[in-house]
């Protein structure tokens, strides 16, 4: 059967996640699906997408889950198009890469910035892990080997500065 190998196919997660959104067309749809927008004549004044290119993404979208088209007029019938709970959960993903996007440019030169919707206050999102409450983006956090990690993947990770990693060394001759 041979072949090549899809990004969304490989056992990294990063790669599966690009399948879903490796397009920049699909990262500024759902943009526009989390800034309220649902209808395909809006989507194509705010992106600029030609109409047949926005209907192969819209489809891809809704194939993918990301997206559910919704009947909203039937004499002519009109679609929208409105976030599932698995499109949702992608926000993080968008403010995280808008947060690092602002972070190297100038207050002044920001054409869009998070606020708090109650103060009004700009904000500076950071991720963070779930139970310690500590934040995970610095080098004391690090990708190792999971569960249903293939070999191959074992291997990679095995040599990083993990549990895992630090007892295989001390196993090794001469350590």
């Amino acid at each position: 059967m041979g072949g090549k190998i899809r990004l969304e196919d490989r056992e990294c997660p990063l790669s599966a996640a690009l399948g879903y959104v490796g397009e920049w067309w699909t990262m500024l749809i759902l943009h526009d699906c989390f800034d309220g927008y649902s209808r395909f004549d809006q989507f194509q004044a705010n992106i600029g997408l030609s109409s047949s290119m926005l209907t192969s993404r819209l489809r891809v979208l809704v194939g993918q889950g990301l997206l559910e088209k919704r009947l909203y007029q039937s004499k002519p019938p009109r679609h929208e198009y409105v976030l599932t709970e698995k499109g949702r959960s992608l926000r993080p993903v968008l403010v995280a890469m808008a947060a690092w996007t602002n972070s190297r440019l100038a207050p002044s030169d920001r054409s869009m910035i998070l606020v708090d919707s109650q103060t009004g206050e700009e904000v500076e999102p950071v991720l963070v892990d779930r139970v310690s409450g500590c934040r995970v983006d610095g080098q004391s956090h690090v990708f190792t080997a999971g569960p249903a990690a293939s070999p191959l993947m074992r291997d990679r990770y095995l040599d990083r500065n993990t549990p895992q990693a630090k007892s295989k060394a001390r196993s090794l001759p001469g350590a």
